[in-house]
């Protein structure tokens, strides 16, 4: 690639300052020399995902995962603080809450995805942390109420109900992850023989990676966990305790001492408007139509799709945004020179799956499913190792920072 910025002074928009558009716009501000870059997002907050797991384990504090979302930003970007109120993809222009109307050339969608609480009757945010209920993707706060209610579990026992959601999400490893690491914390404290615990999930497998899945069935079986397949969380009656799900043999409902809600996730309401989503897929979610390999929208070539929000078969995760960021990099600097671009995104995905405190397996993989591990020789894939939890633990946020700063 060459070191000398393209010139430009084409306006480019990204919505969302999360780890796509923050790395975006550092490489961008590199990349190209005179360009009008505007990144829209009203967060003060910068949020490390990954470490939500972790604070919802009690091994890490709330503010682990906590930045200033301006301090992650270069000069040369024009950060408004606002939601995108509409965008009109015909025009080319993007409406913030306040009533700006932002004109683009390019536009990069990476607004993240949304959690559909609501979905899940009798739920609501103000109940995580009491009555042992759990629902740690919900912010640092929540992840921290989350471990009050799951730290008691692990103490008192019963029957710790964990759940996933029907539609795709973010890190489809983090609900086995709390699971894992829940059981585990309540056997080293010597509760094992207290507690019951069970997987909830709608899928029919616990892994959409076949081989990833048998691994985990294995661990299941190892550590005495029940898993109840085709399961759909439905709703809660906080007061009885007891949580209900759909089936294909009709609804079931199950008793818990404590439980983890992850809600339905969907495209932000804004992208579902413009007419930007799938018409024939994920009807329901709403994810960006584009191409799965250059994330470069199917009917608005000026568009590109980023993160959680692309509608692609995989990669809702920090590192999938990693290997999607400089895919949509170079589509926008061979859409301004007029060239052909020459990276794709092979769908990437990496889940560093803690299984116990001090052990992890780095599960990699692509769109096919095969595992493409980064350390071959080095890290075996679906081992638990004590390295890989080194890189979730220690490693990972590092990574992610230089990620973040358009460096990694």
């Amino acid at each position: 690639r060459s070191s000398t910025p393209v010139p430009t002074t084409a306006p480019i928009v990204i919505i969302g300052a999360g780890a796509g558009g923050t790395a975006l716009a550092n490489r961008l501000v590199r990349r190209l020399e005179g360009a009008e870059i505007t990144l829209l997002d009203p967060r003060v907050a910068h949020l490390y995902q990954p470490g939500l797991t972790l604070v919802a384990a009690g091994l890490k504090p709330a503010d682990y995962v906590l930045s200033q979302t301006g301090d992650w930003l270069p000069d040369g970007v024009t950060l408004i603080p606002e939601k995108a109120a509409a965008i009109d993809p015909e025009a080319k222009t993007v409406a913030t809450e306040s009533g700006q109307s932002l004109a683009y050339d390019f536009l990069v969608v990476a607004p993240g995805l949304v959690l559909d609480h609501d979905a899940i009757e009798g739920f609501s945010l103000d109940m995580v942390g009491q009555n042992g209920i759990g629902a740690l993707y919900a912010g640092p706060e929540y992840a921290a109420r989350t471990w009050q209610a799951a730290s008691k579990f692990t103490e008192e026992g019963g029957v710790g109900l964990f759940t996933r959601p029907e539609t795709e999400m973010k890190c489809a490893g983090a609900p086995l992850k709390h699971t894992f690491l829940i059981d585990d914390i309540a056997k080293r404290a010597g509760n094992g023989g207290k507690i019951d615990v069970q997987y909830a999930a709608p899928q029919s497998s616990l892994f959409g990676v076949p081989i990833v899945a048998e691994k985990v069935r294995m661990l299941f079986g190892d550590r005495g966990i029940t898993s109840h397949m085709q399961h759909q969380l439905q709703g809660i009656d906080a007061d009885r305790r007891r949580a209900r799900f759909s089936t294909p043999d009709g609804s079931v409902e199950l008793d818990y001492d404590y439980i983890h809600v992850i809600p339905p996730q969907r495209a932000p309401e804004v992208v579902r408007q413009s007419g930007l989503s799938w018409a024939d897929k994920w009807t329901d979610q709403g994810w960006v139509e584009c191409d799965m390999a250059s994330l470069r929208h199917l009917r608005y070539p000026e568009i590109w799709a980023l993160g959680d929000v692309a509608g692609v078969p995989k990669g809702k995760t920090a590192a999938s945004v990693k290997w999607q960021v400089p895919v949509v990099e170079d589509g926008l600097v061979a859409a301004i020179t007029g060239t052909d671009p020459t990276q794709t995104y092979n769908g990437y995905t990496s889940c560093p799956m803690i299984t116990q405190i001090g052990r992890a397996m780095l599960v990699e993989f692509d769109y096919n499913d095969n595992l493409v591990p980064s350390f071959p020789g080095i890290i075996a894939p679906l081992e638990e190792l004590w390295i890989s939890w080194l890189m979730k633990e220690v490693a990972l946020k590092a990574t992610y920072n230089a990620m973040l700063r358009g460096r990694a």
